[in-house]
């Protein structure tokens, strides 16, 4: 694993807000973990999270069979598949992202395998972090390209900086496009940057860059496994995201998120 974050790379992220990694994996690491995520997807059998099927909205009825067409999005499969904990709970996975985000400590958020099939729907422009039940302008996540992620397949996309602007409002993932920009008209007219990685490759990006990706118009997969992180010491905002109902019971808007067993502690200076 390419696993040291140099200077030069923590500017970068921090001008940018995203990173790529080339060869992040070596070619044995790559079939371990592509031998992880087939085993733990078998073991889902389809369903999103270990406790229930759907995560959060994907649009009413009427637009089901398109989002369902976007990828298939399965969460926090370290929880019950041990050779995928032993991968995501890697502390040096911890290091890289809280030297990026510039933090003392982080914990994981959530896994997600990210799956385009064969001619998917394209990944419309949108932000991360507003989705998750704490609010950090810090918050990352990893991408690890498990097959090649080309133009023609569905590889990512960034608009650079503009992590720097973006807020906490959340306009979601819908069939436009050009939806975001309804809510950050000052990237309309900026350059998008492509994300082309070969498999074993990775990108970091803040939870606050825009990003999206290309359809998949190609007869093949596009496999990636991902893992946010959320700086330690943040406190719950009233979101629900991933969190249980049993949890979400017990929680008031500004309780610790500090629960080991829900979000691990990877790492701390």
């Amino acid at each position: 694993m390419k696993h040291e974050i140099s200077a030069q790379q923590v500017a970068q992220y921090q001008q940018n807000g995203f990173l790529v990694i080339e060869d992040f994996l070596s070619p044995e690491e790559l079939a371990q973990w592509r031998e992880a995520l087939d085993e733990a997807l078998a073991k889902r059998k389809g369903f999103k999270m270990p406790d229930r099927k759907e995560v959060y909205g994907k649009g009413d009825d009427a637009d089901k069979s398109y989002y369902d067409n976007v990828f298939d999005q399965m969460i926090n499969l370290w929880q019950d598949n041990e050779k995928m904990r032993n991968i995501m709970l890697d502390e040096r996975l911890g290091k890289m992202a809280a030297t990026l985000a510039g933090v003392e400590g982080i914990r994981i958020w959530h896994d997600q395998a990210l799956v385009k099939r064969p001619w998917a729907n394209p990944t419309s422009w949108h932000l991360d972090t507003p989705y998750w039940s704490f609010t950090d302008r810090r918050a990352l996540s990893i991408w690890v390209a498990l097959d090649d992620a080309t133009l023609e397949n569905g590889c990512l996309f960034f608009i650079p900086g503009s992590h720097q602007e973006t807020t906490f409002e959340n306009p979601g993932i819908g069939k436009n496009m050009g939806a975001i920009f309804d809510f950050y008209p000052q990237f309309k007219s900026s350059l998008s940057k492509p994300a082309v990685m070969k498999a074993g490759s990775c990108s970091f990006h803040n939870g606050l860059t825009i990003h999206g990706a290309h359809a998949n118009m190609t007869p093949g997969f596009r496999r990636a496994m991902t893992c946010a992180y959320m700086p330690d010491g943040n406190v719950y905002n009233g979101t629900q995201n991933i969190l249980s109902d049993e949890t979400v019971a017990r929680l008031k808007v500004g309780d610790p998120l500090n629960d080991d067993a829900q979000n691990p502690l990877l790492y701390h200076k």
